[in-house]
């Protein structure tokens, strides 16, 4: 459909438009504003829906892909064996790409991003500021999911940090200044974390041999295809120890893979969050808008699993193996003390964020199983709990601009006065805990199953989770919808038609794939099991 348009550069920078729009439309235009910054936010979703489309089901490999010279810089010479080369030069590419892995979390990326823009109907003040972070937060998070190149991820990552920053700080609650400073810090040791490894990997693995007659070079390159062939295979000089190769530059030792893989996990164990790096999580969702929120616990916290998946167990496969028994204990822990913790909360936004890392640890056991259920589980169950946490904080703004309170304590008979809100709410509450026919439900039962096949005692512990699900869900969506009504709480304007459209959105689609899986499974299995067969196969280069 496609051919050589440059599809995945459109729907990256797509929302810039928007951007651009905004920049031209007076502060004070408040319904030009959200006119332009609707339309800004719908365009990554009318692609998406096309890319999905068009996407080739029974391919593996990356597609769509768009690559193009960016950065070179000229480099010193090497001294030693590899002096015959006669140039060396670093080379930073504009690669962007798309596979089974990736698509789903574009495609959740720009559902998730429009519908946050609708909620945003709540936001009362800096409406054209708000609008141009929140777009460009969007072209952030849709770059991190097709890039092909670290160097690009990085820079796609950071600028998701910037936006996050100002929009919890300025459109946040009371403490709002300190929750995106703590946002700040831990994210911003997280991407030095990542920085490293990526810089270890670019001098290690990332060289390309040009035999050019008479001047063969060197090119270090941060392209992720490169470096990951390059790492898995055995010939390749990344591979080659010194009693074959003295003083080559190239070799990553056993020793620098392990450092390399634990930078990657710290970086990506932080935006996941893994337990004990969490703390910051719980007052984003505290103190960020609602709308924010939607965002955040619905894609960014996806980026920490699919860059763990992408860049921790696919480039070092052998290290992972080694690893899969301890990332299943924590993702365990995750369950379990999420669980635990948000039956005590009696603030609603607190058990949000308790369930989401109690969720996100069923991230962790999918992928902790190596295997193509497993790993199919850990996709599935990134895409639903985008989706239920982000109808979860919809619901959140609704109620709390209703009732300026999401204290459970002071919440109550609300199904009386907003029975469609309260239907809604019992559906994602429903789904949260795993209900069949839901969402929730395919993505629990194949991460479980797939770490049962290896690790049936640590499953069974963590399937302890589920049952603590169930009570915590339960315990909160009674204290809302049921009991006496105070008095003051009556009368409550149920939900509005603005408010409606992306509520039903989010529902049909959770109901989707609880119904019919294989609008995910298909797209993704071919790279699943592509993926699988790169971790099966590891044992054959030294690690």
């Amino acid at each position: 459909m496609f051919g050589d348009f440059p599809i995945l550069t459109v729907l990256t920078f797509s929302p810039l438009l928007g951007i651009l729009a905004l920049a031209l439309i007076p502060k004070d235009k408040g319904r030009a504003l959200k006119m332009v910054f609707l339309l800004g936010a719908s365009l990554p979703l009318v692609l998406a829906v096309l890319l999905y489309q068009d996407f080739n089901k029974t391919s593996g490999l990356s597609q769509y892909e768009e690559s193009y010279r960016w950065i070179e810089i000229a480099l010193n010479k090497e001294a030693g064996v590899v002096n015959q080369f006669s140039e060396y030069v670093l080379q930073l590419g504009y690669t962007l790409g798309i596979d089974g892995l990736s698509l789903p979390m574009v495609f959740l990326t720009a559902l998730v991003g429009l519908m946050a823009a609708i909620a945003s109907v709540h936001i009362k003040k800096r409406w054209k500021a708000y609008y141009i972070w929140f777009l460009l937060l969007q072209i952030g998070m849709l770059g991190v999911f097709m890039a092909r190149d670290l160097f690009l991820f990085f820079v796609f990552f950071e600028i998701t940090l910037i936006p996050m920053f100002f929009l919890i700080g300025i459109w946040g609650y009371n403490n709002r200044e300190r929750a995106a400073n703590k946002f700040l810090i831990y994210n911003g040791i997280g991407s030095a974390a990542m920085l490293l490894a990526f810089l270890m990997l670019i001098v290690t693995a990332g060289f390309v041999i040009d035999e050019k007659p008479g001047a063969p070079t060197i090119s270090y390159t941060a392209n992720y295809d490169v470096i990951a062939k390059n790492l898995t295979d055995p010939e390749a000089l990344v591979n080659i120890g010194p009693e074959q190769f003295p003083n080559s530059p190239f070799y990553a030792s056993p020793e620098l893979k392990w450092a390399m893989f634990i930078l990657l996990v710290v970086a990506f164990g932080i935006k996941l969050p893994i337990f004990p790096f969490h703390t910051w999580m719980l007052r984003v969702h505290t103190e960020a808008p609602p709308s924010v929120v939607m965002i955040h616990s619905g894609i960014l916290l996806k980026m920490g699993a699919y860059g763990l998946i992408r860049y921790g167990v696919l480039l070092f496969p052998e290290q992972a193996k080694a690893w899969a028994m301890l990332l299943a204990i924590l993702g365990v822990i995750n369950i379990l003390y999420g669980a635990v913790l948000a039956f005590v909360q009696k603030e609603f936004r607190l058990v949000l964020a308790y369930s989401s890392i109690s969720h996100m640890g069923i991230c962790l056991l999918g992928i902790a199983a190596l295997s193509e259920i497993g790993l199919q589980g850990a996709v599935f169950q990134m895409v639903s709990h985008g989706l239920i946490s982000a109808l979860m904080f919809l619901l959140v703004g609704s109620i709390y601009e209703r009732t300026n309170t999401t204290r459970l304590d002071e919440l109550g008979g609300l199904a009386k006065a907003v029975p469609f809100m309260a239907g809604i709410l019992l559906v994602a509450g429903m789904a949260s805990l795993g209900l069949p026919g839901l969402s929730g439900f395919i993505s629990e039962f194949l991460a479980f199953l797939g770490l049962f096949e290896v690790m049936p005692i640590i499953t069974v512990v963590g399937m302890i989770g589920i049952v603590l699900a169930a009570v915590y869900v339960l315990r909160a969506v009674m204290a809302i919808t049921y009991g006496p009504i105070a008095e003051h709480h009556k009368g409550l304007k149920d939900a509005r038609f603005i408010e409606t459209i992306p509520m039903i959105t989010l529902v049909a689609f959770i109901l989707l794939i609880g119904i019919y899986p294989a609008v995910l499974s298909e797209p993704i299995r071919q790279t699943i099991l592509t993926l699988v067969d790169t971790i099966q196969s590891s044992g054959k280069v030294g690690g």
